[in-house]
């Protein structure tokens, strides 16, 4: 039963990329890399100081880079796909000692699929309130989300998919409001 928890804990921080893509990846490294988390065999390399350091800068310029208009676009368009594959890889790291092709599966369809998700769920909204002056408020909130889920799914896995799953269904309720009235 451990590979369940690590199944939640890697989707946990799956969702965190569709916010950010580099949060997760940062969060994870920290709590492998300080012996809070321990990744499925061939993932070690998120511990290591390499990967820790190169995470940290992708995390502070993917931050950076997401107030300036112009550039959060261009991120939107590389990060759909990063939050799929990043998604996949840290759902992946955690899911065991699967088979290979069932922990590729799983994380794929897992991983990736929430990832991407999410990740197109926060361009729909920055999208939509760019116009009214409040894409630095979305990147503010996603910044928010980013690390309170991946603190969350590292610490509380469950309570983070909790959380998810009460947050989709918020988002949804609204949605299906706003279709029923049009």
């Amino acid at each position: 039963m451990e590979w369940v928890l690590g199944i939640i804990v890697g989707v946990s921080l799956s969702a965190a990329c569709g916010f950010r893509v580099f949060v997760p990846m940062l969060v994870m490294s920290i709590a492998v890399h300080s012996g809070n988390l321990t990744p499925a065999s061939g993932f070690e390399w998120l511990g290591t100081w390499l990967a820790l350091t190169a995470f940290s800068i992708a995390t502070l310029l993917e931050i950076a880079a997401y107030f300036i208009p112009v550039v959060n676009n261009i991120l939107d368009t590389i990060a759909t796909p990063a939050a799929f594959v990043a998604g996949t890889v840290l759902t992946a790291s955690m899911a065991g000692e699967l088979s290979p092709v069932l922990r590729w599966a799983l994380a794929a369809v897992a991983g990736g699929a929430v990832a991407g998700g999410v990740q197109l769920a926060t361009v729909s909204a920055r999208t939509a309130l760019t116009p009214l002056g409040g894409s630095g408020a979305v990147s503010a909130a996603e910044d928010g989300a980013a690390v309170a889920t991946s603190v969350l799914a590292v610490t509380v896995p469950v309570l983070a998919v909790g959380l998810l799953v009460l947050a989709a269904a918020v988002v949804f309720r609204k949605k299906h409001k706003q279709s029923i009235r049009v």
